[in-house]
This record gives C-alpha cells, structure tokens and sequence, in this order.
C-alpha cells in the first residue's frame, strides 16, 4: 500500500523476483482499458516481467465499485492459492482495501427520488454542504470521503435518508451477522512505502504528472473525449487527472489550469490516502529516506521490505 507516486510498483515487481508471489492490482483506475499514461499503468514489458491481475479488465462507460472489486479479488487469491503461490496486492485504491479486509455491508438499493434531492441540495449549495450533512448523521463515514468526492458523499447520504440508518451502522450488523473476516480466514502482512518527507512526494507528484502530459496524456483523454458515449460523472473520468483534462477539452479551463489543478489534485489524494494509512492497524511502514532524510538505495528499501514480511508467511 502506500500513496501515489511512492513506487509501489516498483517494489512489488522486486518483490515478485525474490518470492513465490502472485500481484493482484488495487486500483479503481488501472481496471479500465485505454486508459494508461494517466493511470501510471504499468507498461506492457513491465505487465511480462512481472504481470498484475486486474488491470484491464473494464470499459471507461462500465463503473467500478468496491463490490465488483471484492468479488474479483477473493476470486484471483483463490487461484493463487490453488498454484502453491502467495498473493501480493498492490495499489493505493484504500477503499478496496478496507472492503477487502473489512467486509461489504447490503446496501438498500438506490432511491432515484432522494438522490435528486441530494444532487439539487449539491446544485444550490455545493458537496461540501452535502458532506456536512452527512457528517452529522454519520460522523465516521464522512470522515472517510473527501467533501468533493460527490458519487460517494450521495450514495452515502442516500443511504441513511433512504433506510433511516447509515452506512456505519448497516456495517457494524454485517460484520456481527457476517461469517469469519479476510484477517480471520488469511495470514496478512501489510506493507505501506512512502518517503518520510511530504515534500519529497509532492516533487515526484509533479514531476510525474509533468511527465505524463509529455508522454501524451492530453491526446490520451481526448480519445476518450471523442468516443461520444463517456461523460464527466462516470467513474473512470473521475480519476484524478482525467477529469482535470476533461475539463480542458470541454473549454472549462485552460491547459495550464489544468495541468495545475491535476497536480493539486493528485496532491490531495496522496493526503487522503495517508490518511487512511495512519489510521490503519497492523502496518509496517518501508520508508524511502532514513531518519537523516537522505533517500535509501532501491536495494536497501527491497531487502528491508523482505526482512518486513514473517516468515511464516512465505
């Protein structure tokens, strides 16, 4: 685990050459097809050293929820399991994560007449009176959506206007009622890289995102632009870049504003995903500086990963 632009890829591929693993992606973006530069897919030569699971396996016009992931996860670690392997999940999606490790609770089915609602209440006052609803009823889960975040502030909300009782809650009953958890069922070793300094990470978010307007990422969204049957609200034009893009194309901005706003909003993701790691039990973290702030060797931070993972785990 660990935020964007950490080298999670990188140290999984290590990884993969030293140990009897198999990679399965976690990552809401890498599941859609032609949809590369921006997502940082993996390149097909790096895909035949060391390949990932669950990349490429959805259109940009077919959404992707935590459930969908769930399912296909559970169902990609039994295979692994059934070779004599081990399975190794990468990404930064943290939500999948958490559902994973977690569990899923039933949802009431989706009430079109409330979200109206919701999405009117948006219109006239903006998410962030949305989510400052939602935190009023459902402190925990809000804590756990950005106020902008609106397909996941809506759903949330509409949950609890819908059934009278939140997300949380609906949860805590799956949990009791559920069989035994991922954690009950599996060994898991959770590992989470990242440079001891944010500032460190806001330079590689920026110089990446620079990179990836260069290597064609406009040209890449604009692709997308034109197929006819995509639109801002889906969840693969969401993603942190393309949507700022898109807005480009749509003449809602200019490149550089949207170059800056993609940088900034990648930003706000990486402090999100932290968020949701420091928050998380059971962590060991492979810093990529040591205490002095000076930047450890990629062989330093791999063999200190190896030396990180039990050995009753291999």
């Amino acid at each position: 685990m660990g935020p964007t632009a950490s080298g999670k890829t990188d140290l999984a591929t290590a990884l993969y050459r030293e140990l009897p693993l198999e990679l399965v992606s976690v990552d809401s973006t890498l599941v859609y097809r032609g949809m590369d530069i921006g997502t940082a897919k993996p390149s097909a030569e790096e895909l035949a050293r060391a390949p990932h699971r669950l990349i490429d396996i959805r259109d940009p016009a077919e959404p992707y929820s935590a459930a969908d992931f769930v399912a296909d996860a559970e169902r990609e670690i039994a295979d692994i399991h059934a070779a004599g392997r081990i399975p190794l999940l990468v990404g930064g999606t943290m939500l999948y994560f958490k559902a994973l490790l977690d569990g899923l609770a039933e949802m009431p089915a989706a009430d079109p007449a409330v979200r109206e609602r919701i999405e009117r209440d948006a219109r006239e006052h903006g998410w962030p009176h949305v989510h400052r609803q939602l935190a009023e009823v459902d402190p925990v889960c809000a804590a756990e959506i950005h106020p902008n975040h609106s397909q996941r502030l809506s759903r949330a909300l509409e949950v609890y206007l819908a059934s009278g009782s939140t997300m949380t809650e609906l949860r805590r009953r799956q949990r009791e009622q559920s069989g035994p958890a991922f954690t009950e069922r599996f060994d898991v070793t959770q590992l989470a890289i990242a440079p001891r300094d944010r500032k460190t990470l806001h330079k590689r978010i920026e110089k990446r995102f620079h990179l990836m307007v260069e290597s064609g990422l406009v040209a890449e969204v604009e692709t997308l632009y034109r197929r006819g049957d995509l639109n801002s609200e889906l969840p693969a034009i969401r993603a942190v870049g393309y949507r700022q893009v898109w807005d480009y194309l749509d003449g809602r901005c200019g490149l550089d504003e949207a170059i800056e706003r993609g940088i900034i909003a990648t930003r706000q993701l990486a402090k999100r995903q932290f968020t949701w790691l420091n928050g998380w039990e059971s962590v060991c973290w492979i810093w990529s500086e040591n205490e002095a702030g000076e930047a450890l060797s990629f062989e330093e931070i791999v063999r200190f990963s190896l030396n990180s993972i039990p050995s009753g785990a291999i």
